[in-house]
């Protein structure tokens, strides 16, 4: 098969979505691999790294004519006029936040797979597991950050010092995300709350921090008192391919401490947070009421040497399946064909439809029409 790994063109995202020795990987299996040049740079990949893997480097619109497009991030805009129907695009897609992006793989038929859905029998996430294990982690650093009064942020060290105490983190979610940012956050001195819907998640996050941190049932009440509380508020919560549930509500903010901060990691699915909204690098912040809002929707990307080897790590062996044997791969493997979003122009995710009202199949009602 013929592969084709594009530069990423969302702001300040570096990340790559294959490494040298992924290449290698795939070409060794007899695929031929087009690699867009200067795809790599971000993560300190160079061109000659990749042509000695066996790599081919071409423009963008080579790379994007390739049987199987392999990304990061969901297609921009500006990328949808690659779109086509005999192709396979493998990458985040987050279309229950993404309207114009699903209707545009549906009006070219792509055959799309979304790294975010591909579902184990345990429930589990593998390929969305690497970035949620780094954009958990970050989402305490970056609000330790912001809440420095240059910042806009109350002015309070997260871990306090002998005599003042530490800062209040309250993390919505225990699931993958949410238990990263605690851990760090508990590892920065921080006193830490997570609330969650499973009792059993809490009981196992008590367990493996020995008590450290507070559990708390996921209530609407429980929620209004813990962010009143909060300096720092971290969205982690995740519903497999659908809109995140808004959690923390508009009249909230007036309740909470002015300069304190939300970091809502939700964001790429529409956010937790009712007030939130997608930001990048470059302008990661904005305030409701007093309340500082950080929503970049694609944080593993400012530390892209990590998230990309990580990625990869859990990728390539399902890149390696599709590129021997297509859509054959999503028949064969049900937890494979749980990451297909669209197909011939049908919408394969019902996750998707409900969020936007849109007529929907399973991925197993449309495998077996195909």
């Amino acid at each position: 098969m013929i592969i084709g790994i594009p530069k990423e063109i969302k702001t300040l995202e570096n990340r790559v979505s294959m490494t040298p020795g992924g290449v290698e990987s795939l070409v060794r299996q007899g695929n031929e691999v087009l690699v867009e040049a200067g795809a790599g740079v971000g993560s300190g990949l160079t061109d000659e790294e990749f042509v000695a893997a066996g790599a081919k480097m071409v423009s963008a619109e080579d790379a994007w004519g390739a049987e199987m497009v392999i990304k990061v991030k969901e297609p921009l805009e500006s990328e949808y006029k690659f779109l086509r129907k005999d192709q396979l695009l493998f990458t985040y897609l987050h279309l229950a936040a993404a309207e114009s992006l699903t209707h545009a793989l549906l009006d070219a038929g792509t055959t799309g797979v979304a790294y975010e859905t591909v579902q184990l029998t345990d429930g589990s996430l593998p390929l969305l597991t690497p970035m949620s294990e780094v954009a958990g982690r970050m989402a305490t650093q970056v609000g330790a950050h912001h809440l420095e009064k240059s910042q806009g942020g109350r002015g309070m060290l997260l871990g306090g010092v002998p005599g003042v105490p530490p800062a209040q983190v309250v993390v919505l979610g225990g699931g993958i995300v949410g238990t990263n940012a605690a851990r760090i956050a508990m590892g920065m001195g921080a006193q830490v709350r997570v609330l969650d819907l499973s009792h059993k998640r809490l009981q196992f996050l008590d367990d493996i921090f020995d008590g450290r941190l507070m559990t708390v049932s996921s209530t609407e009440p429980n929620i209004r008192a813990a962010v009143q509380q909060a300096d720092l508020v971290i969205g982690a919560v995740l519903v497999p391919g659908a809109k995140a549930p808004k959690l923390v509500t508009r009249d909230m903010l007036s309740t909470m401490k002015p300069g304190s901060v939300i970091v809502d990691v939700a964001v790429d699915q529409g956010g937790c947070v009712e007030t939130i909204k997608a930001t990048t690098h470059d302008n990661p912040t904005y305030v409701v009421d007093g309340v500082v809002h950080y929503g970049v929707a694609n944080m593993p990307g400012a530390v892209p040497r990590t998230s990309t080897f990580a990625l990869v790590n859990q990728t390539l062996p399902y890149a390696m399946r599709l590129a021997k044997d297509g859509i054959n791969a999503l028949k064969a493997d049900p937890a494979l064909a749980l990451g297909l979003n669209t197909m011939g122009g049908t919408l394969t995710c019902p996750a998707v439809g409900e969020a936007f009202n849109l007529d929907s199949v399973t991925p197993e009602e449309a495998l077996a029409k195909a």
